[in-house]
């Protein structure tokens, strides 16, 4: 029997714009359906990912992958790694040490909603995406 954790799943903040275009995109280049995704407001998150802060601003992206977690700066390389092609060359910021990358990923996360908006409600997959989706 399969789990959904037998493949790779990003969790991003189903409300936030900016997250959200990211997971389109991430959907249109992973087309033979690699990787799964799940917003982190929802049920799967709950289960599978340790308690998220109260206030949103320090929510991050989490990306498991063969039973590891990564999340803020590693989550988002890990994903490009994965994904493969030009992608992968941005894996390669792996050399600046994680404090300094995590400092700048917080700088952006902390501001998402300002910069590019928020959604009042998780976006709902369409048709052809909601194989993809975890609830």
């Amino acid at each position: 029997m399969t789990s959904f954790l037998d493949k790779p799943i990003v969790f991003f903040d189903g409300e936030c714009i900016m997250c959200n275009r990211f997971v389109d995109i991430l959907l249109r280049i992973d087309t033979i359906g690699t990787i799964m995704v799940a917003p982190l407001q929802g049920q799967t998150a709950a289960k599978v990912l340790p308690a998220l802060p109260s206030d949103r601003e320090k929510w991050s992206i989490f990306y498991i992958d063969q039973g590891k977690i990564s999340e803020q700066s590693d989550a988002f390389l890990n994903i490009c790694l994965r994904l493969g092609g030009l992608w992968s060359i941005l894996s390669l910021f792996k050399i600046i040490p994680r404090p300094i990358r995590d400092f700048i990923y917080r700088i952006i996360a902390r501001n998402r909603y300002r910069l590019f908006g928020q959604r009042a409600t998780c976006r709902m997959p369409n048709e052809q995406e909601k194989s993809r989706f975890l609830p």
